[in-house]
């Protein structure tokens, strides 16, 4: 009896410590799974954070006028070396470290002073300063093959470089370049949609206006100029659809034509529009006066119906950029008489 007792109560503790064996071989596989999946929680956060920043961080390749450029992730030190680069990247949001002073101004556009506040002058268009360029540390340069061709090689060796082609009328090509430069064709596809639909709005209000000839003249230091279809303003009128003189339409160079006071009569149209590009020197106001004065100019149809507009260099040719075709949109509403 007693050696049955022993033998049940042996059996029952065999059975309550494989029991408490089991339960703790089970707590641990439990232990071990919370903390596996712990782990993969706790990882995925960093996982996304390595794929964000493997994004950011990712190269791509731009074509250009010069080639090829890569560029790793989204450039913040920029430096600009044309004007019309300048108004892409403040348009799109990006301050530059540097750029080129404005062709007139000391040393900005009115148009961007007030947003260029604190950024380095690295020279002119024809004569970037590369040791400054240097100096600023520049993750990205933009340039132009018709104002820099010749140091391409050196300011590629400072930064990434990408350039457009040329500075005349379509300004919208170099604009989209640089919006890829800086990661932004997005961003810059939606500015372009905005202000082709503001084409089209000026467009159709302003109706059977833009049927009447529009003229377009420069007064520069001893010379005068017809600016014709591949211009800056030549393009927005393109785009718009406003009628062309004689002059214009049978150009043989489609940028400009030099003109003497003798051909005044080949440049009058329904609208006249003309502006004075002027260094601070009175060189190329003495022009627009001499001009302006004469029985020619005063014998033009423009001026005798009062259709003759004085508007501002800067935003009709010189600044060249996505901000200046802004605002000269926004003289043609008020040109013109519509409502924007």
């Amino acid at each position: 009896m007693a050696k049955w007792v022993t033998t049940k109560r042996s059996r029952a503790a065999l059975l309550i410590i494989m029991t408490i064996i089991a339960a703790l071989a089970l707590a641990g596989c439990g232990s071990k799974a919370g903390s596996n999946n712990a782990e993969q929680t706790n990882s995925k956060p960093a996982e996304d954070a390595a794929a964000a920043t493997n994004n950011d961080g990712q190269a791509r390749v731009v074509k250009h006028a010069m080639g090829e450029t890569e560029i790793k992730g989204t450039p913040q030190r920029v430096v600009v070396l044309t004007n019309e680069g300048t108004e892409a990247v403040l348009a799109l949001g990006v301050k530059p470290a540097g750029a080129v002073k404005s062709w007139t101004g000391d040393p900005w556009y009115d148009h961007i002073k007030q947003d260029m506040e604190g950024v380095t002058v690295v020279g002119e268009e024809s004569q970037p300063n590369l040791e400054l360029i240097a100096g600023l540390k520049p993750d990205l340069i933009i340039g132009n093959k018709m104002r820099q061709e010749k140091v391409y090689e050196q300011l590629k060796a400072i930064a990434p470089t990408v350039m457009s082609e040329d500075l005349r009328g379509n300004w919208k090509n170099n604009f989209k370049l640089y919006a890829e430069a800086l990661g932004k064709s997005a961003e810059g596809g939606e500015l372009l949609a905005a202000f082709d639909k503001r084409i089209e709005d000026f467009k159709t209000k302003a109706g059977d206006k833009v049927k009447e000839t529009v003229s377009v003249v420069r007064f520069m230091a001893g010379k005068t100029r017809v600016y014709h279809t591949n211009t800056f303003s030549g393009i927005i009128f393109g785009q718009i659809g406003l009628a062309r003189t004689e002059m214009t339409k049978n150009a043989k160079d489609t940028f400009v034509d030099e003109i003497t006071k003798e051909r005044l009569p080949e440049a009058d149209a329904d609208r006249l529009f003309y502006f004075t590009y002027d260094t601070g020197d009175g060189k190329g106001s003495e022009t627009e006066q001499e001009w302006t004065g004469d029985a020619l100019w005063k014998n033009l149809g423009a001026v005798k119906e009062g259709h003759v507009y004085k508007v501002d260099d800067a935003i009709w040719n010189t600044a060249g950029g996505i901000k200046a075709a802004t605002l000269l949109l926004d003289q043609l509403y008020e040109i013109y008489g519509v409502t924007s």
